[in-house]
């Protein structure tokens, strides 16, 4: 089975309480369905994937990108849309190579989602809609900034890819505004 957005929804819920987390998936899945239009693949199927991927994270931290298989095969999900998933922890906590286009999309972009949503928080807006491309480049720079951003995964990604890292960058800044208020970065009223 490949999940409807509705039913991924659920299945992210089911194992996900932390907002933090459930808004990271919203914010890769607002990427991978803009790259997917991008490439005119399945935007569902893509988003999909995007939503799930770190469905085994809160639970699981040390099984990440594993546990994962057991999780989805108990919703009866295709096994090639758990491999996808499981590929974005390539050379982290997966052995799994992304090899087909989603799969390395998702791996360049999960990290740099983080990237991008950290340095919306530190705008006065706190806002994702008037951060520039500009100003994430110099945070991807700044190595104390968002530590826990894993820049040699954003930038091997997007070589896999074959897209400039300003490209990747601007590409997903775009998805992401599209999501502003469902990830919690749109502009905020006073």
């Amino acid at each position: 089975m490949i999940p409807t957005r509705e039913q991924a929804f659920a299945i992210l819920k089911k194992h996900n309480e932390s907002q933090a987390l459930i808004r990271h998936a919203l914010s890769v899945e607002a990427v991978m369905r803009h790259y997917a239009a991008q490439y005119g693949e399945d935007v569902e199927y893509w988003g999909a994937v995007g939503l799930l991927h770190d469905l085994d994270y809160e639970k699981y931290p040390e099984e990440h990108c594993a546990k994962v298989f057991e999780l989805l095969r108990e919703e009866n999900v295709d096994e090639p849309f758990i491999r996808s998933i499981a590929s974005h922890g390539f050379g982290l906590c997966s052995e799994i190579e992304p090899t087909h286009r989603m799969e390395k999309v998702l791996y360049a972009t999960d990290e740099l989602t983080g990237l991008i949503h950290a340095c919306a928080l530190m705008r006065p807006s706190h806002s994702v809609m008037d951060l520039e491309v500009k100003s994430v480049k110099k945070k991807f720079k700044q190595h104390s900034f968002a530590a826990g951003v894993n820049r040699e995964v954003i930038l091997h990604g997007a070589q896999m890819l074959d897209i400039p890292l300003e490209d990747l960058i601007t590409g997903c800044i775009d998805a992401m505004r599209g999501a502003a208020d469902e990830i919690g970065l749109g502009m905020q009223t006073q």
